[in-house]
């Protein structure tokens, strides 16, 4: 049996940014996943107490389990390049539940 052909690789990519195309700056992200799909929500944290943090959340984004693979490959592989350029990075410590059921 022979292999099915797969696409040609184009030859050439075209770039261009939707009407309502923005940029902006996220420092929290949050994740959910289903079966079918990965969903990304982007938003900005503040603190403007000790005890209590406000996330607004401004965009959210879903991706296919393929492309959220492949945006992990492709952030793995630029922060490679930036540790290299710039040093480690080090993340503040997280919060580990402790042993034994969560109630």
């Amino acid at each position: 049996m022979s292999q099915p052909k797969q696409p040609a690789e184009p030859q050439t990519v075209t770039v261009t940014k939707a009407e309502d195309y923005r940029n902006s700056y996220a420092n929290s992200v949050q994740v959910r996943m289903s079966v079918w799909d990965f969903y990304l929500v982007f938003g900005t944290m503040r603190r403007d107490s000790p005890d209590e943090v406000q996330i607004e959340n401004f965009q959210g984004i879903y991706l296919s389990p393929q492309q959220a693979k492949a945006l992990r490959n492709l952030l793995a592989h630029n922060l490679a390049q930036y540790e290299q350029t710039f040093g480690e990075l080090a993340l503040e410590p997280q919060f580990v539940p402790p042993n034994g059921p969560v109630h």
